[in-house]
């Protein structure tokens, strides 16, 4: 990509401009940031009270942190106070921007109160404990407190999520090799994280307008403005926005659970918070309006749980509220890569008597482990305005989708952003959006993401064309012996219009030249793997197949899932011809429509032998032609776009799909007419404290009478590796059906036992169980054993190695450990049903790589 001096000059002088426009803007006003911190420790302290002396003030978030602002010239000095410490007073300047740090130290008065305890915990009791008795009036109260008590609700919502370098190493910005991304390594943060230096490296900003209404429920967004950076083609840039926001994600403290890092955490004021939490009492607190709160800490009986622990202020007016509350992650929680996180809610007060959430705070620092001195820091800060409960909504606000942007959302200019934001960007914020933008253009920058979109999606780029994928380039098996394959593709570069796939592979043992070719025409001028979908497809290929593998997220000649147990000795010779409609609809419901004509021929073991009037038959080739359509809904999904796959960010949602095809005889040689009718349906079912399950229903059935080959032949897995979709101990072929149904559950128990056991708590492992059942069967008119003019199971040595399903259920299961070194989990399987069948294994040890916080 060639650089653009003139743009780019244009925008850094209109940043510099702006960043001064805004310094002068502030003359007027008084404002004053800082952080407070213990004199002796140089810890932060929380909930510290600053305020201007004689005038309003505010309370420091969770790493010490605050800011005052105000236009009353009046005000000369800082007070800074909170309980156990001596308060400070610091004199400033009115009419300026000032950094004042403040230093408590303890007041002495205080150390004689002090009780000295041996290092054993006091018993504690729920019974009778004025700390559990409070928390269970701020439960009793949750419904009333919530700010969709009201029959109606709206407000303005921003939002700005940034993303850093924390604490990153000297060397590397003084190293000659990275002296042309100095301008990087300049735009510094000292201010936001105490004791760290942040590099900021990307930001996101939102604005929302939100409707809510009680009766008939509905809800309503419409995102006004949005802005992030952009690093290029290189990665799927809404996929990190979707990601980000699903990391850090809106915490309602008056929910059971609060979703982070794709957990669910036990709100302390959960119904249930009293059986795993500790409360006690800290303090009573008068705020600046004569309002009285008391102060409540709470901790996890169990440091290693999902629970935060931290402090709140509740309202003793009766209604029980919360009016701030910070939280905290334990550091010996079982999250990977989580270092430190913090969560800072603050509510005020409303004319209506109400507390309502006017701003949240969420920051966490990552990093390989504890030790290691660098890192990411990621805050997201949420702001909400103009709360409005009285208003009537009227039905047409709710019309339509239930989030939608606005036309201009992504083009507003700087003057709308300026007037908008809830608050100003700070120096070093504002600078991402240029140094970004500064990076992509540089050729250095462009061949290291390169680089890094070879390793992870195996494709080489080379502008309008994808060389890859690399993981299938080197392959083999019984059949074909040592497979070498060379494939490729054309980019948006190419066209935005029509898009060329295909690869070329040659088995040196059955001598055969194998050939995959596609061409897909996009409807909407956009590229065919970004949403929404919308293309017209045609593509024909002639491959080996082995009958009932199903692969995710990997290529069926993958080198590393060459490797299988037992006897890999099943194939297929396919041809396939394919044309295909392809449509996504708002709602995420998506169609698909279209055409195949396929003519298998069988290889290795496989032989397909018929009698046809007493004589004995050898088929060698089957040949169909079938029209399907497919409809799926995915209600709220999300999702990060690779070079190939669309990799979901599960959420609580279901999945829906329906499909149904039928065979028609006589088009293009087929020789058989059926229908096949098939459905799934897919939840993340989240259990709180007991972890989540992963439960997926299957079931289908076939009309029309068909040989085996054509029938369902279940998912089976002969690979090493541990397949969520696949039965783990079925051999390839074991199982047909023309009718059944499936179950299919993964239960993770977050290391819900594992982290109550001595030592082994400390390597933060994670149970996980799996149940899968399949139950089917065959129909009279489709099996072979009452037709001999259908093509018979196969067997070997007289015996048959196809079966089905209607004497008893498949049945297996696994227990299995995750998060070994963080990234892999290992399977104990256990087959329970059809052991009698030959080359069966009811034992297996399978493993799976897992990356997971």
């Amino acid at each position: 990509m060639e650089s653009n001096p003139p743009v780019f000059v244009s925008r850094l002088a209109f940043c510099i401009a702006l960043f001064f426009i805004g310094c002068s803007s502030s003359i007027s006003q008084t404002i004053v940031t800082g952080m407070v911190k213990d004199a002796a420790s140089g810890q932060p302290i929380a909930s510290a009270s600053v305020l201007f002396r004689g005038g309003k003030g505010t309370a420091t978030d969770s790493m010490g942190n605050y800011r005052l602002s105000s236009s009353n010239l009046k005000f000369t000095q800082l007070q800074i106070s909170y309980v156990g410490y001596t308060t400070q007073y610091i004199n400033f300047e009115p009419g300026k921007e000032t950094v004042i740090n403040g230093s408590l130290e303890i007041d002495l008065r205080y150390i004689n109160s002090v009780t000295v305890s041996t290092s054993k915990r006091a018993p504690y009791k729920n019974k009778g404990n004025p700390a559990v008795e409070l928390i269970n009036k701020v439960i009793e109260h949750r419904a009333e407190n919530r700010a969709t008590a009201s029959d109606y609700l709206s407000y303005t919502q921003y939002e700005k999520l940034t993303l850093s370098m924390s604490n990153f190493s000297d060397k590397i910005t003084a190293s000659r090799l990275l002296n042309q991304y100095k301008f990087l390594f300049d735009n510094r943060d000292t201010t936001t994280v105490a004791g760290r230096i942040l590099l900021p490296v990307y930001i996101q900003e939102t604005i929302s307008k939100k409707w809510w209404r009680k009766n008939p429920a509905a809800a309503k967004t419409v995102v006004e403005a949005e802005k992030q950076v952009d690093f290029g083609s290189y990665v799927d840039n809404k996929g990190i926005n979707l990601y980000l926001n699903r990391l850090y994600m809106d915490v309602d403290i008056y929910e059971n659970n609060i979703p982070l890092f794709t957990y669910q955490f036990l709100s302390p004021i959960a119904s249930l918070s009293p059986t795993f939490y500790l409360f006690y009492i800290r303090d009573t607190i008068t705020d600046a309006n004569g309002e009285k709160f008391i102060k409540l800490y709470f901790t996890p009986r169990n440091t290693g749980d999902l629970l935060f622990r931290g402090n709140m202020l509740i309202t003793l007016d009766g209604r029980y509220a919360v009016k701030s509350i910070n939280l905290f992650i334990s550091k010996n929680a079982n999250l990977n890569f989580v270092r430190e996180m913090n969560i800072d809610l603050n509510f005020q007060k409303n004319t209506d008597g109400r507390y309502y959430l006017i701003s949240s705070k969420t920051g966490a620092d990552a990093g390989i482990n504890r030790s290691m001195r660098g890192g990411i820091y990621g805050e997201r800060t949420v702001s909400f305005q103009r709360y409005d409960r009285e208003t009537p909504i009227p039905d047409s606000v709710f019309a339509g989708a239930p989030s939608i942007r606005a036309p201009d959302a992504a083009s507003r200019g700087s003057n709308y952003w300026q007037q908008n934001r809830h608050d100003t960007l700070k120096q070093t914020e504002s600078a991402i959006y240029t140094n970004i933008d500064s990076l992509t253009r540089m050729r250095s920058y462009q061949r290291a993401m390169g680089l890094m979109v070879f390793l992870v999606d195996g494709y080489v780029s080379l502008g309008p064309v994808e060389w890859g994928p690399f993981a299938a380039f080197y392959s083999f098996n019984p059949v074909e012996g040592f497979k070498p394959r060379l494939g490729g593709r054309t980019t948006p570069q190419f066209s935005k219009r029509i898009y060329l796939e295909g690869y070329g592979a040659y088995g040196l043992k059955d001598e055969q030249l194998k050939y995959f070719l596609r061409t897909t025409y996009s409807l909407n001028n956009k590229s065919i793997y970004q949403y929404p979908l919308s293309f017209i497809r045609a593509s024909y290929q002639y491959d080996t197949k082995i009958p009932g593998q199903e692969l995710q997220f990997v290529s069926e000649d993958n080198f590393l899932l060459s490797f299988k147990r037992g006897l890999n000795d099943k194939w297929l010779y396919n041809r396939n011809l394919v044309t295909e409609y392809v449509h996504e609809f708002p709602r995420n419901v998506a169609i698909t429509l279209g055409g195949k004509n396929w003519i298998q021929q069988p290889a290795g073991s496989i032989v397909y032998n018929k009698t046809l009037n007493g004589i004995p038959v050898q088929v060698k080739e089957l040949t169909t032609t079938e029209f399907y359509g497919e409809v799926r809904w995915a209600p709220h999904e999300q999702f990060y776009q690779s070079k190939v796959y669309r990799i979901p960010i599960v959420n609580k949602y279901p999945i829906y799909t329906l499909r149904f095809i039928a065979g028609v005889k006589g088009v293009l040689n087929s020789e058989f007419t059926y229908q096949n009718l098939s459905g799934r349906v897919e939840k993340r079912v989240y259990l709180s404290r007991f972890g989540y399950s992963d439960v997926v229903l299957e079931g289908g059935y076939i009309f029309g009478k068909l040989p085996y080959p054509l029938i369902t032949i279940h998912r089976a897995n002969q690979t090493y590796s541990y397949m969520l979709e696949s039965y783990n101990l079925m051999n390839f072929q074991e199982f047909v059906s023309d009718h059944y149904y499936s179950i299919n559950i993964n239960h993770y128990f977050n290391g819900l036992l594992l982290n109550r056991v001595p030592l082994i708590k400390k390597l933060k492992l994670r149970e996980v169980i799996s149940l899968k059942m399949l139950y089917g069967g065959v129909r009279a008119e489709n099996d072979p054993r009452l037709h001999p003019d259908l093509i018979q199971y196969p067997q070997m040595e007289g015996h048959p190695t196809t079966f089905t399903l209607e004497a008893k259920p498949y049945l297996e299961g696994s227990v299995g450990i995750c998060n070994l070194l963080k990234l892999f989990r290992v399977d104990i399987v256990k087959r329970f049903s059809y052991l009698e069948n030959p080359s069966v294994s009811p034992w297996g040890l399978r493993a799976r790589f897992k990356f997971d916080f």
